[in-house]
C-alpha cells in the first residue's frame, strides 16, 4: 500500500528500512533515497518506527517471565 503520495512509498519500504535501523523519519525517507515533502506519512512512518522499537521489548519481557 502507498503509505507516502509525495515519494510513492509503501508501506514495505517504509518497514524495511524501520528493520535495518531507522528510528527517525529523516532516516526512513533516506533508507528510501528520498526526503519528505508534505509530511504527511510523517505521522505513520514514526508509528512504524515505535512499533519496531516496542516489538522486541514485549519479547524480552515475555523471555524474562518464562
Amino acid at each position: 500500500m502507498i503509505v507516502c503520495l509525495c515519494n510513492a512509498l509503501t508501506d514495505r519500504q517504509l518497514e524495511q528500512a524501520v528493520a535495518q535501523g531507522a528510528r527517525r523519519p529523516r532516516e526512513v525517507y533516506a533508507a528510501c533515497d528520498c526526503k519528505a515533502q508534505c509530511g504527511t506519512c510523517t505521522r505513520m512512518v514514526l508509528g512504524m518506527i515505535r512499533d519496531a522499537v516496542l516489538q522486541p521489548a514485549a519479547g524480552e519481557a515475555t523471555m524474562a517471565a518464562g
